[in-house]
Parts: structure tokens; C-alpha cells; sequence
């Protein structure tokens, strides 16, 4: 069975993405496959900055790497979780750790997914298109 993309009017009625890494290179991959594919990104290169854009724009997915500066990603995650307003926000971890107990954490802080690092861009469009129902 073929499924179509969502059109770009649906993707940017969505609102945003927030993406957060302290990694310029994977920000500006993430970033821009994902634009690519129609959605709207707004980026940030700490953790507190990602907080604060999640509580300011309410994004229906955040993905956030699990070591940033200010705030690492299972804290954000734990804040947004702990939020009655942001109770429908996905997130999504991004990392390089592959032991089950540092995934197993990120779960427990509330995490929806998680992406190993490398992921291919394709991987990354494909996971974000499952999360919010696209698929």
C-alpha cells in the first residue's frame, strides 16, 4: 500500500519541531531533512534553551540529545513529563549511549523513542512521521 506525505499546510498547522543538541553538525542534518520533509524546526544548542522553547511553543515532538550543557536530555525530558501542559508533547532521545541501562533511563524519564547515533536522515524522517501518525 502507498502513503502519501502530508502536505506541507498539515505539517506547518502541526507547529514546530524543537530539536536540541550541542552538536552544530547533527543540529544542522536533523534540521534539515526535516525541513526538507515539510515540518517546521526550531533549534537550540542546550538543554535549558530547549526547555524553555518546549514550554514557550508546545511542539507536538521534541527531540533532544541526552548530553547537552545547562540541562542534559533525560532532565528536559523529566521537567516536560512532570508539565500538565505538555502532557501530548512526544519526545524523542537522540544518543550515542547504546547500553540498555542508559536507555532504560531515558524510558524511565519519559522518553516516547529513542535514535542511536549515527542514524541515517531517512531513519530520523521515518521515526518522526511514526511518532505523529503519518505512517
Amino acid at each position: 500500500m502507498l502513503r502519501s506525505r502530508p502536505s506541507r499546510s498539515i505539517l506547518a498547522a502541526m507547529g514546530p519541531i524543537v530539536v536540541a543538541d550541542d552538536s552544530v553538525t547533527v543540529l544542522s542534518m536533523v534540521s534539515a531533512r526535516l525541513e526538507r520533509a515539510g515540518f517546521d524546526v526550531v533549534t537550540a544548542g542546550r538543554g535549558d534553551e530547549a526547555l524553555r522553547l518546549i514550554e514557550e511553543l508546545h511542539p507536538r515532538i521534541a527531540l533532544l540529545d541526552v548530553e547537552m550543557p545547562g540541562l542534559d536530555g533525560l532532565e528536559v525530558t523529566r521537567r516536560v513529563r512532570a508539565d500538565e501542559g505538555l502532557a501530548g508533547t512526544i519526545v524523542v532521545l537522540l544518543t550515542a549511549h547504546t547500553a540498555e541501562s542508559e536507555i532504560a533511563e531515558g524510558f524511565a524519564a519519559g522518553a516516547d523513542a529513542y535514535l542511536t547515533k549515527p542514524f541515517s536522515p531517512q531513519e530520523l524522517e521515518a521515526k518522526v512521521s511514526e511518532l505523529l501518525g503519518h505512517r
